[in-house]
């Protein structure tokens, strides 16, 4: 049970975080132009951050619903099978990781859109008339100075994301079985439904433990990078 939470904790929580990063950087990407879709996005992406986990949750939940939610039809729509989504372990974890996915995702985009606007135009500018291509630009001035709001969503991320209870609990309380008993769930019906705090409260210290150094280390990072980025 052990050497299961701690695998389920770290897969969600990589997960999660890793896909918000690329999408986030992607949506980032899109937002710094200046087009009629940046303006449209830009106050819709805050849409989901106004959603309390929780709520958010049950709505994605009733969607999700392998007879009469609506997801399944719009895969049908399009030529794919319908999912059992968190009724089966096959595919539970796919499940909250999407809810998750869909609720920060916004969070990580308007981080990294805040640091693209706070470049110095410049660099761009001078890369632009020596006619350099978009992926150089990318990899050799875009991303080593965006490396600083990166690390900062991946603090803010990867801490939240380890720490996740309300999403999975409400979608699942864990299962199917004991399909996502992360030690955040594994805490909870360890000390408060069987009532053995000695046994679920190591779960909950370990925990503290984990997110402390992986936080300690990453903050080390950002602020190496940062001083990168400003040329120190």
């Amino acid at each position: 049970d052990f050497l299961y939470s701690t695998y389920i904790t770290f897969a969600y929580a990589l997960l999660t975080t890793g896909v918000e990063l690329v999408l986030g950087l992607i949506v980032a990407l899109l937002l710094n132009r200046e087009s009629r879709f940046a303006k449209i996005m830009t106050p819709t992406l805050i849409f989901p951050m106004m959603i309390a986990p929780v709520i958010g949750t049950l709505i994605w939940k009733m969607m999700m619903q392998p007879s009469v939610g609506i997801l399944n039809p719009m895969l049908n729509l399009v030529g794919l099978p319908s999912l059992q989504w968190a009724a089966v372990p096959e595919t539970a974890l796919f499940s909250v990781v999407l809810v998750d996915v869909w609720m920060f995702t916004p969070f990580a985009a308007l981080i990294l859109t805040a640091g693209l606007r706070s470049f110095p135009s410049a660099p761009f500018e001078a890369a632009r008339v020596d006619g350099a291509s978009f992926w150089f630009t990318f990899r050799n001035l875009t991303l080593p100075m965006l490396t600083p709001f990166i690390l900062i969503v991946i603090v803010f991320r990867l801490m939240d994301s380890l720490k996740m209870f309300d999403i999975i609990f409400a979608m699942t309380e864990g299962g199917p079985g004991n399909t996502l008993m992360t030690y955040q769930l594994t805490a909870y019906r360890t000390s408060i439904q069987f009532q053995r705090l000695a046994q679920g409260l190591p779960y909950a210290i370990l925990l503290y433990i984990i997110i402390y150094i992986v936080s300690f280390y990453l903050i080390k990072f950002w602020g190496r990078a940062q001083r990168r980025a400003a040329g120190y």
